[in-house]
């Protein structure tokens, strides 16, 4: 089978290993950091080779192919080496497809990607489908691949995940939607990064579908631009369609292939007009793999979210304290702004992957009350909402950010932590940083 060199001892790289050696592959695992403990038993249990705190160049550059952590840069010197040796970098998800013939359902977009991937699971799970969730979420998807046979696959899939993919084709593919998030990555080009999403389209044919936000100027300009070969499958909650879902009054309606589908949004135990496009998402996607109606409609009932996505936390003091960690770019932080119908105490901050702040800037004028920064650099922030917001207060632990709001914010108030930004900073991701946040609330 030859050389599969692994850069990355993570989930997806330690899943991968796994899998790689499953199919006979001569496996090595090179990790420039430090590989969890509970990794590198998985590794010693399967017998696959492996290295942490450098990059062997001589073990890797002899590679047949490489799978790349979704964390590591392209422009890294070790892949440019590669690459230009002629040695394929793929991704997870490019690798473990290729060893299962399940029916793939593959999950992008800036925002809703993650509570759209297990809504959808959730409704094919209840609808008695032999299902696995994977991608940018719990397991690997390459260690599922090994070790379960699923007949379908619904797939959280990264920019990043899709900048390493040749021959990956879902049979359904949903773009949420398209804002401007990791520019760092892609040389603070737009257009870049809007082609990395598209990528999940690329191999599609005429048997495929690809189901996507008809509201979102970005996706339907691309499209104009770059036809793509699978069925479009719209859905909007501003204008009506005659195939697709869309509002009406407060009724989702849903058209599609001759089969129909109406419920009324009320019915969603998901708050936000973001929530209700991706419970479009969702049921389309379910619909499409004749997941009944009617199970459909129950199952949205008892979907209960995601954590770190408007969570709330506790109200102390008739304040709600809100948990929305997972907000790591400015678009995910206007949902959460446009949705809290209170005056707003805004946790904020983080490491900036090339933000712009003006789209907030109506919201932040109506609904805030006072900014808290969390973060080692604040500037940004301070020139954004210096001028709009009286007061401001830089902070540099979770506890004294969520001390100074419990101060400012008063009887009827909410207090947001919504970052906008990356976690890496403060934090070890962004799960850890919500995680402070709900201990520093029950400790007030």
């Amino acid at each position: 089978m030859g050389r599969l060199v692994i850069l990355g001892g993570g989930e997806s790289g330690v899943g991968t290993a796994i899998l790689g050696k499953q199919k006979g592959f001569d496996v090595f695992v090179s990790d420039k950091g430090e590989i969890q403990e509970k990794y590198e038993e998985v590794l010693e249990h399967f017998e696959i080779e492996w290295e942490s705190g450098e990059h062997t160049e001589a073990k890797i550059l002899n590679a047949d192919v490489v799978m790349k952590s979704p964390g590591i840069p392209d422009k890294v010197s070790l892949v440019k080496a590669l690459v230009e040796k002629g040695v394929p970098v793929i991704s997870e998800i490019e690798f473990a497809s290729k060893y299962t013939d399940a029916t793939l359902i593959g999950i992008t977009g800036s925002n809703g990607k993650t509570t759209t991937t297990m809504l959808t699971n959730h409704l094919l799970a209840d609808g008695g489908l032999n299902v696995g969730m994977a991608g940018n979420i719990g397991d690997s998807y390459a260690k599922m691949v090994a070790e379960q046979s699923f007949d379908h696959y619904v797939l959280e899939i990264s920019s990043f995940q899709l900048d390493g993919i040749v021959d990956f084709k879902p049979h359904i593919a949903i773009i949420t939607n398209i804002t401007p998030d990791h520019l760092d990555r892609y040389e603070y080009k737009f257009e870049n990064y809007i082609a990395s999403k598209f990528r999940i389209a690329t191999n599609q044919d005429q048997n495929d579908y690809l189901i996507y936000d008809a509201d979102d100027e970005v996706i339907g300009d691309w499209l104009k631009e770059h036809p793509v070969q699978s069925k479009l499958v719209p859905f909007s909650v501003k204008q009506m369609l005659s195939e697709g879902a869309w509002l009406e009054n407060k009724t989702i309606k849903i058209r599609l292939e001759h089969k129909n589908l109406e419920m009324s949004k009320d019915i969603l135990a998901l708050e936000g007009q973001h929530n209700v496009k991706n419970t479009m998402a969702a049921s389309m996607a379910a619909m499409l793999v004749k997941v009944r109606k009617e199970t459909i409609r129950n199952s949205i009932q008892s979907f209960q979210g995601v954590p770190h996505r408007l969570e709330k936390v506790l109200k102390i003091n008739h304040v709600e304290y809100i948990n929305d960690s997972k907000a790591t770019n400015v678009n995910a932080t206007y949902y959460a702004l446009d949705g809290i119908k209170k005056p707003i105490v805004w946790i904020v901050g983080g490491v900036d992957k090339g933000n712009d702040y003006s789209e907030l800037m109506p919201l932040v004028r109506e609904k805030v009350k006072a900014i808290v920064c969390l973060g080692v650099d604040n500037a940004k922030l301070l020139d954004a909402f210096g001028n709009v917001i009286d007061l401001m207060v830089e902070t540099y632990s979770m506890e004294e950010a969520v001390k100074v709001a419990y101060k400012v914010a008063e009887r009827g108030d909410a207090v947001l932590l919504s970052p906008a930004c990356a976690s890496f900073d403060l934090f070890k991701n962004y799960e850890d940083r919500g995680d402070q946040f709900k201990n520093a609330v029950k400790n007030l």
